[in-house]
């Protein structure tokens, strides 16, 4: 039996409605103005972690925009350097991706993704730009302004 308690209601609450600001910001970035893109799939995980666990490492924002930049990368390498078959590269991307965010102490889980997300897309260069950074940023100067001054959280912690 699942047990609901008030502050995992709150919790809960919370997360959904500051994700659904934050994804909803970029979606307006994305498809109301000429722009580019502003979103990537792994950022709906990234929300879990941000507004439902903002006290975790991997919500932290070095993690965040690190994380997200670094897989990216990976992917962009992969599929246009790497002439291997696209499972193969999918593959070995994101394991590259995990070994690097773990090395370097920017492990964010939802960016493991970000190479199969590149690598179906094939994506050039230009989508670090938009959506990775900008997104990130974004996604962290909300992610500031809501768990530190509105809810008055310990964020980030580092």
């Amino acid at each position: 039996m699942i047990k609901i308690t008030k502050e995992k209601l709150l919790k809960a609450s919370i997360a959904a409605i500051f994700s659904t600001i934050t994804i909803g910001c970029l979606t307006l970035l994305t498809y109301k103005t000429p722009l580019g893109f502003f979103l990537a799939t792994s950022f709906g995980s990234s929300m879990v972690l941000l507004y439902g666990f903002p006290e975790s490492p991997f919500a932290q924002p070095k993690n965040i925009f690190c994380g997200h930049l670094l897989t990216a990368l990976i992917g962009i390498l992969f599929v246009n350097y790497i002439p291997l078959p696209i499972f193969t590269n999918i593959a070995l991307a994101v394991g590259v991706g995990i070994f690097f965010m773990i090395i370097l102490d920017v492990v964010h889980p939802p960016a493991g993704g970000n190479p199969i997300i590149v690598i179906i897309g094939g994506v050039s260069f230009e989508y670090l730009i938009n959506p990775i950074i900008f997104g990130c940023l974004i996604i962290l100067l909300f992610g500031i302004i809501l768990n530190k001054f509105i809810l008055k959280k310990n964020y980030p912690l580092k």
